[in-house]
């Protein structure tokens, strides 16, 4: 299996589902490293005053958030670390909706999901359910300090993470001022009829592996190329990995049962409140 980058437990009612996320994508697009040309040695950033051009040193620079235009808030590390979610390493789903009612723009990255210790039967639980259900998952998850909205999906025989985006990073349709022409078009039946057989005439099936990145691949030639004519450069690099920690599973029925107890104990008690309160407001019409 791949390296996992995050382990933990989907989380829904009492039941937990070790898992171990692996990342869905890889990144393909070439990688200009600056160098120094006379010592072949990495370049970074430097940390510039916009205003006087002279360099800044770390220990002089703080961060702060633009409240009104050029008036600025100062916030401390402390400050920001209290903001920080609690990472509690589970994806807590908090609702299921049908696949559908998830706009195309509000998807963000997909990472795969893997059962991790004993958690493959209720992992296949959860999968079979929401492919029988035509449902998907709605969750929270912190990765790295940040909350994420997410959406466990089945694929195949495995459940997918899709990172979606919060509502507010969506940008309204509306923002195109799409015209009548667009929005309700005036096409004869002649137009439709002929771009349907030239859509026809272009159909073909999905063959991913045809699908190439032109450029990449006349860059990664031409570095081969010179691989091989001996055009190498050394350049020290560093790497680091973290441990992280993992969940357990108990006992799958009885979790369920409790879960649904416990649904059903709430129902009950919203019912019996909304009785008191109209019999209350009765009495005080009375």
């Amino acid at each position: 299996m791949a390296r996992a980058i995050w382990k933990g437990a989907i989380s829904f009612g009492l039941v937990h589902i070790p898992v171990a996320l692996v990342s869905a994508t890889s990144s393909h697009g070439i990688d200009f490293n600056w160098l120094d040309s006379r010592s072949m040695e990495p370049v970074g950033y430097k940390r510039v005053n916009k205003v006087t051009g002279k360099e800044v040193t770390q220990a002089h620079i703080v961060k702060g958030v633009e409240y009104e235009k050029g008036r600025y808030v100062v916030l401390s590390e402390e400050d920001i670390r209290s903001a920080h979610p609690l990472s509690t390493q589970t994806i807590d789903i908090f609702a299921f909706v049908d696949s559908k009612q998830i706009p195309l723009q509000n998807i963000d990255t997909p990472y795969y999901l893997a059962p991790d210790k004993r958690g493959g039967k209720v992992y296949a639980l959860l999968r079979e359910t929401l492919s029988k259900t035509g449902k998907v998952a709605l969750a929270r998850v912190v990765l790295h300090t940040r909350q994420h909205l997410a959406a466990v999906m089945p694929l195949e025989s495995a459940l997918v993470l899709v990172m979606l985006r919060w509502p507010a990073e969506v940008r309204s349709l509306d923002q195109l001022e799409l015209g009548s022409e667009v929005t309700k078009p005036d096409l004869a039946k002649g137009e439709l009829e002929m771009a349907k057989r030239l859509v026809e005439d272009m159909s073909a099936d999905w063959t991913p592996e045809e699908y190439r990145d032109s450029f990449e691949d006349k860059i990664m030639a031409l570095v081969e190329q010179k691989a091989n004519e001996g055009k190498i450069e050394i350049v020290e690099t560093a790497t680091g990995e973290e441990e992280r920690r993992t969940a357990d599973v108990i006992d799958l029925t009885e979790l369920l049962k409790r879960s649904l107890g416990a649904r059903n104990a709430g129902k009950t008690a919203e019912k019996a409140k909304a009785s008191t309160d109209k019999k209350a407001t009765k009495r005080s019409r009375g």
